[in-house]
Order: structure tokens, then C-alpha cells, then sequence
């Protein structure tokens, strides 16, 4: 009789951490960057190659990176919120181009408006390897002394903007 009902308990342990699983929050996938220093980069800005520009640059102001590609479906879908966000002026963004081509980049930000200060291009994706990046796109909140503050996995949403994101980077201001 144990024997019968031992592949029934395992089936029931499944089904239930099953369950419990299917309660989690995919883009609430916890990052062991939050609380720790942004990883470092010098990068080549989108449309002048020539001009480098690292994390250490944005010390002293608290910032969002935004790792965005031209060829991202859900980037479309958060792009509209980022330009609404950069004309409220209370939060400068800065944009990794991820993966991307030059040529496509700009057009993509021409088309759909630009709301980055400027836009790092990590054409190899080893920027963002080193940010933990799962897919684009992605957004961190980064203090003034270079600190992970917030990690977004997907695309940012009105909500988690008004909710999340602005409150912190208020409370957060030097």
C-alpha cells in the first residue's frame, strides 16, 4: 500500500510547487546587482563613434540606462512612455544600444523619437552581459554615487513608473 502511495505524494509535492511557481512574477526575477555598484563600461556614443562615455560619467545624478535595441518588439511598446518620462525633465535617461546596428539605431530613435541624453552603443553585448541583462528591454535606476538602485526586467509600464520608479529616484536625489 506505501508503495502505491509514494508516486502519488511526489506527484502531489509537484503539482504544488508547480502552483506556487506559477504565482511569480517573471520580471520580478531578482538581480544581485541591486544595492551593488553599476558594472563598469566605456562605450562609444550612438552617432559619434569617436566620443567615449563610462557609468563613471553620470556620478553625481541619479539615472536611468535603458537597454534598448531597434529590433525589439517590446521596446516598441515601452518606447512611448520613455519619451513621455524624458519630457517631464525629472529624470535624465541614458540609452545601451544592444546588439544593434548603427544605421538601424538611429533611424529606430528618428522615427520613434529620442528620449535618451545620449545612447551608448554595446554592439557586442558584453556591456550587457555584465549588467545581467536576460532581454532587452531593461532599465536600471542608478544613484549619484554609481549604486543599482532598481532593477526592470521587460518593459517599463506607466505604473511601475508613477509607483516605483519616480518616487525612488525622488527619494534618492542628493
Amino acid at each position: 500500500m506505501a508503495r502505491r502511495l509514494l508516486p502519488l505524494a511526489v506527484f502531489l509535492l509537484l503539482v504544488i510547487f508547480l502552483a506556487a511557481g506559477l504565482r511569480l512574477n517573471p520580471s520580478e526575477v531578482p538581480s544581485p546587482l541591486v544595492d551593488g555598484p553599476a558594472p563598469p563600461f566605456s562605450l562609444p556614443t550612438l552617432g559619434d563613434p569617436e566620443r567615449l562615455v563610462s557609468q563613471q560619467d553620470m556620478l553625481g545624478q541619479v539615472w536611468l540606462l535603458n537597454v534598448w535595441a531597434s529590433w525589439c518588439i517590446s521596446c516598441r511598446e515601452e518606447h512611448p512612455l520613455l519619451v513621455k518620462l524624458a519630457a517631464r525633465g525629472e529624470l535624465p535617461i541614458y540609452g545601451l544600444d544592444y546588439k544593434d546596428t548603427e544605421a538601424d539605431a538611429q533611424a529606430w530613435l528618428r522615427r520613434h523619437g529620442d528620449p535618451y541624453v545620449l545612447s551608448v552603443v554595446d554592439r557586442d553585448g558584453r556591456t550587457g552581459i555584465d549588467y545581467g541583462v536576460y532581454g532587452v528591454p531593461e532599465s536600471y535606476l542608478i544613484d549619484a554615487e554609481g549604486v543599482i538602485r532598481y532593477k526592470q526586467i521587460g518593459p517599463l509600464t506607466s505604473q511601475v513608473i508613477e509607483e516605483t520608479l519616480l518616487p525612488m529616484a525622488r527619494e534618492l536625489q542628493p
